[in-house]
């Protein structure tokens, strides 16, 4: 099941594997694409990747995870990041790019953030966001969005998971905001719909989500699907189910496919392509969850940093480079 294609919109995606996306760090402090990443992404998508994830790219020089993230806040970014869709796109992948601003988990010492809460970190001056700034938040998702549809991305991923800032708008433990914002889900359903209006309708649109924040006071599965079920989800093709990352965790047993009955339960509640993993390191582990209905695609993170050609190695059918069939 792994490597059985399927069409979703004008596009057949030739299996069922994913990159996720993975913070690199290897930019200059302006945002620019390197050397670095032109060859990580084509070597990926060599490997026989279906969807190739563009690691999370910020949308504001302030909402930076860290001073190398890749940037799209510029017009003179898209030039770098046209070229990694396009060599990804020549590899037989499918180019996706993650837009993402960090709010109070930026590097920044000075950073947004929906309440005038700190994280693990207590060196930042935290700034409320006013209606306006979050308002010109959503236009700057907006302007990246149109940005990637321009360097020739043919899919987008809203990054909502991992306690960035629209994954803190969704949670108590960090939005205690008062006015129409305390709904946990109008932040991440304002900038959704404020991108369908002008990214293209036959390209592809992912949502990243936590599926949990594993502490007593945080969001919970069910809040999650909640909060999905808020939105309208008629151009999103896909939710890529993840867990984690707003605080440090009161408990986590991390295993193979640790997270996997999120993307279970969300499959279940809603009609959109559900991505799952989380430490799933071979193929028998991902055709199983597959088998089980678990999730309809599989993300791949640390086996692709060690391995580029795993698939490769252990399909023999599959479709190689041509300048590699010697090695099979």
């Amino acid at each position: 099941m792994l490597f059985e294609k399927y069409k979703i919109k004008q596009f057949i995606v030739k299996n069922r594997i994913v990159m996720a996306p993975m913070c690199m760090y290897q930019s200059d402090n302006c945002g620019f694409v390197k050397e670095f990443h032109k060859a990580h992404y084509y070597s990926r998508s060599l490997g026989g990747i279906g969807i190739v994830i563009v690691e999370a790219t910020s949308v504001s020089e302030n909402g930076r995870i860290s001073d190398r993230d890749l940037g799209i806040w510029r017009e003179e970014h898209v030039h770098g990041l046209s070229q990694l869709a396009s060599n990804i796109k020549e590899a037989g992948a499918i180019p996706f790019i993650q837009l993402n601003h960090a709010g109070r988990k930026s590097f920044s010492k000075k950073v947004i953030a929906p309440s005038s809460i700190s994280n693990y970190r207590d060196d930042k001056v935290l700034e409320k966001m006013t209606t306006k700034i979050i308002d010109e938040v959503i236009d700057d998702f907006v302007k990246a969005a149109i940005r990637a549809d321009k360097a020739g991305f043919d899919g987008i991923e809203i990054h909502a998971a991992h306690g960035y800032l629209i994954s803190q708008f969704m949670s108590p433990i960090s939005n205690k905001r008062k006015d129409e914002y305390s709904n946990k889900h109008l932040f991440l359903k304002r900038i959704v719909e404020s991108i369908q209006r002008v990214w293209p309708k036959k390209k592809l649109m992912s949502i990243r989500v936590s599926a949990t924040e594993y502490h007593p006071d945080g969001f919970t599965i069910k809040d999650v699907i909640d909060i999905l079920n808020k939105i309208d989800l008629k151009n999103v093709d896909y939710i890529n189910v993840s867990s984690g990352g707003n605080i440090p965790p009161k408990k986590i047993k991390l295993k193979t496919g640790y997270q996997l009955e999120f993307s279970k339960k969300i499959k279940s509640a809603l009609n959109v392509h559900v991505i799952g993993g989380g430490l799933i390191s071979n193929y028998n582990s991902a055709n199983r969850a597959l088998k089980r209905n678990k999730c309809d695609s599989i993300f791949f993170g640390r086996l692709l940093l060690r391995d580029p050609m795993y698939f490769l190695r252990i399909k023999k059918g599959l479709d190689w480079p041509q300048a590699y069939k010697r090695g099979k």
